[in-house]
């Protein structure tokens, strides 16, 4: 139950980051907030149930971080 809960929000909130880059992009930098949660979300996830996936994740978060410390830094 947990690995599906985690999906569908990880899911939910790369999809959000989506629609923010695309349609509102004048609400930067919250679309690098929510891929940073949707990232983060599926690093737990990846290190529950899928460590391959591990450093994609890891990847994702890092960068979403150097983006949120570039735009409020």
């Amino acid at each position: 139950m947990l690995n599906k809960i985690l999906q569908r929000a990880g899911t939910g909130c790369l999809i959000a980051m989506y629609v923010l880059m695309s349609y509102f992009p004048e609400q930067h930098p919250w679309n690098i907030v929510a891929g940073m949660a949707g990232g983060s979300i599926f690093l737990l996830w990846s290190w529950l149930y899928n460590r391959e996936q591990l450093v994609v994740n890891l990847a994702g978060v890092a960068v979403c971080a150097g983006g949120l410390y570039k735009a409020w830094g």
